[in-house]
């Protein structure tokens, strides 16, 4: 039985993986997180964040399965790297110096972090690459709609879609944020839009337009449990492997 530690225990996705972990066979050696938590989430007690490497050093998981912010992340996979545990992280929103501290964090342990951990997104990026090349004079535009309380624009889902699209088509080169005033379409750009409202757990959508005809290719999450199933099932694929950098496509290709 693999033995996990879960960060952020008392937020969004925190609540949704330590809910996952109950209802298969991982053990959840303990859970932390920023702010008290005075009752049991799925029945794990939630210990201080300032406890975390201690407590990573006394109970040695097989793998810590992190969802919180890139600041409290990068400390995470410091104390990780320090004794040699895996780490998964869905957080998103990292600088360029928080993702260089990460992929330094594994060249001492196993890190994989990816910006969505839903098997459908992972098919929608394929499905948008092989789009994106097969109508290489598209316009794109790429829209994503998450709850109101999300911090980071465009989501890290969204980012890594336009990586995928501008890997595919060098060529657009721009990404334009919104459109306000005067602001006629060039060919380089690709139009990024995002939108905040009420609990929406994600939908993204890349509209490719050409000449009389469009293509429309969306992903919504019904659930954000979708999220904390391929977060616990990378976890169990990361625990014992050697130090190195790793993405959710490597899990599902594995399987």
């Amino acid at each position: 039985m693999v033995r996990l530690a879960v960060t952020g225990a008392a937020g969004r996705m925190g609540q949704e993986v330590l809910a996952a972990a109950a209802d298969r066979e991982v053990e959840v050696a303990f859970a932390v997180n920023r702010s008290p938590v005075a009752e049991p989430i799925a029945g794990v007690d939630v210990q201080p964040t300032d406890e975390f490497a201690a407590l990573l050093a006394d109970h040695q998981p097989d793998a810590v399965v992190d969802f919180t912010g890139p600041d409290s992340a990068v400390d995470y996979a410091d104390a990780c790297a320090e004794i040699g545990v895996a780490l998964v992280t869905g957080t998103t929103g990292f600088d360029e110096a928080g993702l260089a501290a990460l992929k330094a964090a594994s060249e001492s342990t196993a890190v994989l972090k990816a910006s969505n951990f839903s098997r459908g997104v992972a098919a929608l990026r394929l499905a948008v690459q092989e789009a994106t090349a097969a109508l290489p004079d598209a316009d794109i535009e790429l829209t994503e709609t998450h709850h109101n309380a999300k911090r980071d624009a465009p989501s890290g889902t969204a980012k890594t879609l336009l990586d995928d699209i501008q890997e595919v088509r060098e060529d657009l080169s721009e990404r334009v944020h919104g459109r306000e005033g005067e602001a006629p379409r060039s060919t380089d750009e690709i139009g990024v839009h995002a939108r905040r409202a009420g609990d929406i757990a994600g939908k993204h959508e890349v509209l490719l337009g050409g000449s009389n005809e469009t293509l429309s290719l969306t992903h919504r999450a019904g659930d954000r449990s979708i999220f904390a199933d391929g977060a616990l099932d990378a976890a169990e694929w990361l625990a014992g492997r050697e130090a190195g950098w790793y993405d959710f496509f490597e899990v599902i290709e594995g399987e």
